[in-house]
């Protein structure tokens, strides 16, 4: 015989509220307290409780049109082309974009708000989503896709990202053409996926080139003013040992960082210390002298991600794991290249000389 399926009422008890309370918050309705949320939503994942199998992987043809992109920030230029990439692609697909606020506390209850919405899908860019809230999402039948995720994830959740770690080895491989020899890594803290990819990328092409180079891995928050703290003693050490520098940092707001210590240290970009940044977002171009770095398609991997959610709506499964989108190595005015300027291809295809 089957075991009896496990009823609302179970969960109910379990979770020590009324029947109606707990169907409310299963349902995503309801003003509850995120307490009391997550006490209902922990004693139906403790019971396995599922609202029935018809919630779960059909085409969501009776959701509003409508898809929501979750971001924990708003006021930084990669947001910003996060956003514009996103919007494009939903009005492409006949979807209308909202705009949803992570919350850095683990009791945020912005599932429970997209639920009440009807979202016919959620994209989290740059979000880790804890087990209660894809639990949440999973009951409610909502797909999700995940933006440039900050972790390996155990659970099989579609993720848009770029090619991180050959990313790394474009930056390697400028900064040793560019008669770098005494090369460093500007890591962010904490050590994330993309983060961790694009470092594997360049000391693997670097060991590459030439196994005897050192490469020094400095670790930093992701913000330039605590790089500049970090990074300053090293250029100023390294430059007393006479070799050619070349720092790659991690992302291009690392770059800054670096630009100021190398001013504080009174060393020229790129006549003293050559830097290769990460991203290629807006500000970077006009930086005093621009920034060599590798970008990713920021704006298109969010559309990506959108069409993914649009493709899920219309009931087509199952959807890609894993989607990356090309980076490119765009060489500006803060590495140098000794005489004329390199031959097309020098680098491979995906090299940009502005």
């Amino acid at each position: 015989m089957s075991a009896p399926r496990t009823r609302i009422a179970d969960v109910a008890s379990l979770a020590g509220v009324a029947v109606s309370t707990a169907s409310r918050v299963l349902a995503g309705r309801g003003d509850v307290s995120s307490a009391t949320r997550l006490r209902i939503l922990a004693a139906a994942d403790r019971l396995q409780y599922r609202r029935g199998d018809e919630r779960r992987g059909r085409p969501r043809t009776g959701t509003v049109r409508l898809i929501d992109l979750v971001l924990g920030q708003f006021d930084e230029p990669w947001s910003v082309a996060v956003i514009g990439g996103a919007r494009a692609a939903a009005v492409e697909a006949g979807f209308d974009l909202v705009v949803t606020s992570e919350r850095d506390t683990p009791e945020d209850d912005w599932p429970t708000r997209i639920q009440n919405r009807g979202s016919a899908g959620v994209v989290l860019a740059l979000i880790a989503p804890t087990t209660a809230q894809f639990d949440a999402l999973e009951r409610a039948g909502i797909p999700v896709v995940l933006m440039d995720p900050r972790t390996d994830l155990r659970r099989s959740v579609p993720a848009v990202g770029a090619t991180d770690r050959a990313g790394g080895a474009a930056a390697a491989t400028h900064l040793l053409a560019a008669g770098a020899r005494r090369l460093f890594i500007i890591s962010g803290e904490p050590r994330y996926r993309f983060g961790r990819a694009r470092i594997a990328g360049f000391i693997e092409a670097a060991a590459k080139h030439d196994p005897t180079l050192t490469v020094t891995e400095i670790s930093a928050p992701w913000e330039s003013g605590p790089v500049r703290e970090a990074v300053r003693e090293h250029l100023r050490a390294a430059a007393a040992g006479g070799e050619p520098i070349g720092v790659f940092a991690c992302s291009d707001e690392i770059a800054y960082g670096v630009y100021a210590a190398a001013a504080d240290c009174a060393l020229r970009i790129p006549d003293d210390v050559q830097v290769v940044g990460f991203d290629d977002i807006a500000p970077s171009k006009w930086l005093r002298p621009p920034l060599t770095t590798v970008r990713q398609p920021t704006g298109e991997m969010a559309a990506e991600a959108v069409r993914l959610i649009a493709a899920a709506a219309a009931g087509i499964h199952p959807l890609p794991e894993r989607t990356e989108l090309q980076t490119e190595l765009v060489v500006r005015r803060s590495t140098r290249i000794a005489g004329s300027p390199p031959p097309a291809g020098a680098y491979g295809p995906d090299v940009l000389l502005e």
